[in-house]
């Protein structure tokens, strides 16, 4: 077996470098139906509306999708009021991120990011065998100067998450509009608002605005948060036509499967499914943040569906994981993420809130 591994094509410089992405744990040995609160899913599930489409495809399911999602573009364009052709949709954002890697990433070139931004960002940009700049984040949130000082002439792509997963934090307009004035027109921005829509702070704003305006902007969404349907992997992102003209020759044909588009076209359509679960993390999220801090802990305000919390140490954090795991709750330890000492929890359902408190409070350090 190994003459014949050492006789195969050898993985280009650079990809066994990459750490493979590893996604919340969603098993507990023994535990038949653990609390899972670790992955920033929906706390309310899948819309009603979005389930009855996804059935309705099964009747269609021996053909091939509309290759340029024709439907779902059309549903986003109308929810989103932005321009069709300026659209394009990924198996996730994670895709888009990828496609605008791929497109535009070259050896020698590199991105910038903050220090705790969204892997996948890395992921496909080391996979083009382009360097990765983290700027620091000493407050844990991305700060404009510290990306500025990273910018050099191979900088192609800055990436901004805007909430920020795993920190919870944001950046303001004024701080957006800032950074695109600074940075080359021949620089691509792109603004990651998987959480957008649990964003009620009065500092934060969508960045579809800014984007039409201008040449260099990239703005990307996901179905997985707010509609529920992170099992079906649907994502879009917002750009010039030019640079859509551009990724559409990266896509893979088909990559939005028949089902997929159907249910997040009907997504769309349910807005009591929509306002119903932003209103589940708006109304558990400040009661979460005032409970953890009264047991003792430090925890980051937050624009998305989850919170993170701070521990003493990286064994502390580690012991808590343990702890809560023995309960029967998994939540996520973003050790990966650079972030030893913290633990990250979604916003779950009630009772699935309350008995993490519970557990949380049993937990001895």
């Amino acid at each position: 077996m190994t003459d014949i591994l050492t006789r195969l094509p050898q993985p280009k410089p650079g990809i066994m470098d990459i750490h493979a992405y590893v996604g919340g744990k969603s098993k507990i040995e023994g535990v038949k139906e653990p609390i899972k609160l670790s992955s920033n899913e929906n706390a309310l599930g899948t819309s009603a509306l979005a389930v009855a489409a996804y059935d309705e495809a099964r009747a269609k399911l021996f053909r091939y999708p509309d290759g340029l999602a024709s439907p779902l573009r059309d549903a986003v364009s109308k929810y989103h009021d932005l321009e069709p052709e300026r659209l394009i949709f990924g198996n996730g954002s994670d895709e888009v991120f990828g496609m605008l890697n791929q497109t535009y990433l070259t050896p020698g070139d590199n991105i910038v990011t903050g220090e705790f931004g969204f892997l996948a960002y890395r992921i496909s940009a080391q996979a083009c065998q382009s360097e990765v700049r983290l700027a620091p984040e000493p407050e844990l949130r991305v700060e404009i100067p510290r990306i500025l000082e990273l910018v050099d002439a191979r900088t192609k792509i800055v990436y901004i998450s805007n909430p920020a997963n795993p920190t919870g934090t944001w950046n303001t307009p004024e701080e957006i509009a800032y950074l695109r004035a600074e940075l080359d027109p021949s620089v691509i921005l792109v603004i990651d608002e998987a959480y957008a829509e649990f964003a009620d702070e009065p500092t934060w704003e969508t960045s579809f605005g800014i984007a039409r305006a201008h040449d260099n902007i990239v703005v990307t969404r996901t179905f997985s948060k707010i509609h529920g349907l992170a099992g079906l992997r649907v994502g879009f992102g917002y750009a010039p036509i030019g640079m859509i003209e551009a990724m559409e020759r990266m896509r893979m044909p088909f990559n939005i499967n028949l089902p997929a588009q159907y249910a997040a076209a009907a997504a769309l359509q349910d807005q009591a499914h929509i306002d119903a679960s932003r209103q589940q993390v708006l109304n558990w999220r400040p009661r979460l943040i005032q409970e953890i801090r009264a047991l003792g802990y430090r925890v980051e305000r937050s624009a998305g569906n989850f919170l993170l919390i701070h521990f003493d140490s990286e064994q502390a954090a580690s012991d808590a994981n343990d702890h809560l795991m023995r309960e029967g709750i998994i939540i996520r330890w973003v050790k990966n993420y650079g972030l030893p000492n913290a633990l990250r929890v979604t916003v779950g359902k009630d009772d699935e809130n309350r008995a993490f408190l519970e557990a949380l409070g049993r937990f001895k350090s």
